[in-house]
């Protein structure tokens, strides 16, 4: 893991940006792994503002998001497809029908993550996915538990992830309470991921992350396993590296 720790967010956002901009000018048809919820939309910003001044195309781009809530309408403002287009993909020139995210509204879910997960690998794997961390160490929606999938599944959401999600929402009951998921695997078998993290409130969860023991319990400790992260947050946390 590489660690870049940053004085406020909006140089997190750029920084990050940046890192993503790279990947494409390196890689015109790179594909992307996308997150959503506050931690991506400063991001997301910077990227539009880029493509706007005209210094990077997402033509050839492909892209999969990591998650979508189950039985949210796809024109519901909190859906994630609804998310993806109204802070990124209307504001670039990526083409639609490469822009993936999981059917939460699938008659079968089972056969949807089947579906999604040979979509993903028929790419052959993610160039550079994006992340966030849940309070209780969730990636993706991959809450903590004594066993985690490796493929794209349904997962019945934590109270304490619904609370988190709730301020997006009138109130906690319209909350969904199970959402669709890539796996642990997925995740894991992208070429390269970024880990953003913002708000002090993070730095314990971040530090079990970085230092603490891989466990299912804390989801986001499986990154530890990955040859190449890249971890950007605003939080006062310290990577302590061993040495033997």
């Amino acid at each position: 893991m590489i660690l870049h720790k940053f004085k406020n967010q909006a140089d997190l956002d750029r920084a990050a940006a940046d890192l993503f901009i790279s990947v494409v000018r390196a890689k015109p048809n790179a594909v992307l792994g996308m997150a959503t919820g506050g931690t991506p939309v400063g991001l997301y910003k910077e990227i539009v503002k880029t493509y706007q001044q005209g210094l990077v195309s997402f033509r050839e781009v492909t892209t999969f998001n990591l998650d979508e809530y189950v039985g949210l309408p796809v024109s519901h403002p909190e859906s994630y497809r609804s998310f993806m287009q109204t802070n990124l993909f209307d504001h670039i020139d990526i083409l639609p029908e490469n822009t993936h995210v999981p059917n939460g509204n699938a008659a079968d879910i089972d056969a949807e993550g089947r579906r999604y997960d040979e979509a993903i690998y028929q790419q052959g794997s993610v160039d550079m996915q994006l992340l966030g961390i849940g309070g209780n160490g969730h990636i993706g929606f991959n809450e903590p538990d004594d066993e985690l999938s490796r493929f794209t599944h349904k997962v019945t959401l934590k109270q304490a992830t619904r609370e988190a999600n709730k301020r997006f929402f009138n109130s906690i009951d319209e909350v969904p309470t199970h959402a669709i998921t890539m796996g642990m695997g997925s995740i894991l078998h992208a070429k390269a991921i970024l880990l953003v993290v913002k708000g002090q409130e993070k730095a314990e969860i971040l530090d079990r992350t970085l230092n603490g023991p891989i466990t299912t319990q804390v989801p986001a400790s499986l990154l530890q396993t990955h040859p190449r992260v890249i971890v950007m947050t605003d939080c006062n946390v310290t990577y302590k590296v061993s040495h033997s």
